[in-house]
């Protein structure tokens, strides 16, 4: 997939997250992006004829540690897009947008439990009487 491309998913993934693509180097195929507060971020992208992985980096130390998630996934078994790897640094940076964790396993779990627990029929209501 040729840089102006992979900068095309770029922005469509940012249409749906916090974050901003805001500087993107071809020669380099680099992109930056910036959510606040103050989280910040570039992706390297792999050449066509290359067989290296994307690199996600960050050159604030408060963002680092952060990207562990996402690096130790790139590196995994396997091809990965610039939509999977921006997906899981986003999943990776939540905390620091204020952003609850989106483990969507755990959340299918929790929504499901709550469902079950929501009709109490058993239980008098309030006010009404029993007779």
């Amino acid at each position: 997939m040729d840089f102006q491309q992979l900068a095309d998913v770029a922005e469509k993934w940012c249409s749906n997250t916090p974050f901003e693509l805001i500087a993107t180097e071809d020669t380099e195929r680099r992109m930056d992006f910036y959510a606040d507060p103050g989280v910040s971020f570039y992706v390297l992208c792999p050449d066509n004829g290359c067989g290296d992985n994307f690199h996600v980096w960050s050159e604030s130390e408060d963002c680092l540690p952060f990207l562990q998630l996402a690096q130790d996934y790139i590196s995994s078994c396997g091809k990965k897009t610039l939509h999977e790897v921006l997906e899981k640094v986003f999943k990776s940076f939540r905390p620091l947008l204020g952003l609850p964790d989106a483990d969507d396993d755990a959340f299918e779990e929790y929504s499901a439990d709550v469902e079950e627990e929501e009709p109490e029929a058993d239980h008098p209501q309030m006010g009404v009487s029993q007779q």
